[in-house]
């Protein structure tokens, strides 16, 4: 699909004041997506999940001015207060955008932004924040333009915009299990937006659990952003981009046959694999705590032990993400609770669960 279009031509003058909400969720990678190319488009295709509890709600208040502006002028506050440690991140994401939003350089933006998880802790604040921003963009767009928008087309651009400002927000536009990156076995896949999975999922993966473990609420200590460009020189870049595309195959047939463990041996590798390249990458990074190994090996005990398809992943952090399926869910918190939350910084984990993706509040 060519980049023209998402490009706006034709849209109206503001109204004075217009204002958009969106709540959206942050996600999980399943198989990770780890370099990137400069245009913000992933060397390899990735599948997500989408969490529901962990989200990012924002509010864009509009307003018009008169003369067109050079650059998109906005103020930016998180829970009602100003923040400017988010500015030049947005700055960057404006001005990426404005080709495709031009109608942007006509109006002043008052943004409010809050998280209901604590923010750079490994929970991908980043996909949740972007993609809420941008669907708040879109909303203007879909109320002053006379672009078509018949079909998934305000999604799929509000998914193109998020893959600007953070490439795993572009996951974030829908709901349950997606894909993000051109790959052979999925039909209409992209490296410009993500789509949600249409195939059949099992009903083993209904409602899946997710219950994620805080071992470390401190900002991480490498970026997303810095961690993928570590794999632009990396020794064991050409097969990784390999094998996540080969798993990425076999993902997609768990997932329709709902094979439980084979779904927690494919993911759990996918995780050590992250953090195995970050580990060997120039400088090397160990974003993994002895607490996070240590859950580590107690999952996999409880999982020998009870037959139970309890797995872990990890993000590029410390925390821990637990999936587990929906009917395990008293036995599998039993476990978290008596074996799991002493890891945890100050006993403190989220439960969450597969989401149905954004909603406009």
């Amino acid at each position: 699909m060519e980049l023209n279009r998402f490009v706006c031509k034709n849209y109206r003058d503001l109204d004075d004041l217009l204002k958009f909400s969106w709540s959206s969720p942050s996600n999980i990678a399943l198989v990770k997506y780890w370099g990137k190319n400069k245009d913000q488009t992933p060397k390899n295709s990735s599948i997500s999940f989408t969490l529901s509890s962990c989200k990012t709600k924002t509010s864009i208040i509009f307003s018009k001015i008169e003369k067109k502006l050079d650059v998109v002028n906005f103020t930016i506050s998180y829970d009602g207060k100003r923040q400017n440690d988010f500015r030049p991140k947005i700055e960057k994401y404006f001005a990426s955008i404005i080709k495709y939003c031009p109608y942007l350089l006509y109006c002043n933006l008052e943004i409010n932004t809050k998280n209901t998880f604590p923010h750079s802790s490994g929970i991908a604040s980043s996909a949740s924040g972007m993609s809420a921003l941008s669907l708040c963009i879109m909303s203007l767009e879909k109320e002053i333009t006379k672009e078509d928008f018949s079909g998934n087309f305000f999604f799929l651009k509000a998914s193109f915009l998020s893959r600007i400002g953070s490439g795993s927000a572009c996951r974030s536009v829908y709901g349950g299990f997606n894909i993000w990156g051109k790959h052979k076995d999925f039909e209409q896949s992209s490296d410009l937006f993500s789509l949600q999975l249409n195939q059949s999922i099992s009903t083993e993966f209904e409602n899946f659990q997710d219950t994620i473990l805080l071992v470390d609420e401190n900002q991480k200590d490498v970026s997303s952003s810095a961690g993928h460009s570590l794999m632009d020189n990396h020794p064991f870049s050409v097969d990784r981009y390999m094998i996540a595309n080969k798993n990425t195959s076999a993902l997609k047939i768990i997932l329709e046959k709902g094979n439980l463990f084979a779904f927690c041996e494919l993911v759990e590798k996918e995780a050590m694999m992250l953090h195995s390249l970050m580990m060997t990458s120039s400088p090397s990074y160990v974003l993994m705590k002895p607490e996070t190994l240590k859950i580590i090996y107690e999952i996999k005990s409880f999982r020998n032990m009870n037959k139970v398809p309890v797995c872990f992943t990890l993000d590029a952090g410390a925390n821990v993400h637990v999936l587990y399926p929906e009917k395990d869910s008293k036995s599998v918190l039993d476990f978290i609770n008596s074996k799991l939350s002493k890891y945890c910084f100050q006993g403190k984990f989220i439960k969450d669960h597969l989401g149905k993706g954004p909603e406009k509040i």
